[in-house]
């Protein structure tokens, strides 16, 4: 198995409810870029992340 052995520029997280997700992205250094709630559904998240 290989491991990520070099730091990232972003890290997101998510949150999985029935009806919402809770999305998260941070930077390298640890500060806040994104923290939304959103509707449970495909296109909702690739919005959200599609720069």
């Amino acid at each position: 198995m290989k491991f990520y052995t070099t730091q990232h520029p972003y890290y997101c997280g998510i949150d999985l409810h029935a009806r919402s997700l809770c999305v998260c992205i941070l930077d390298a250094d640890g500060d806040t870029i994104l923290h939304r709630e959103i509707k449970a559904l495909p296109e909702n998240l690739l919005n959200l992340l599609t720069p």
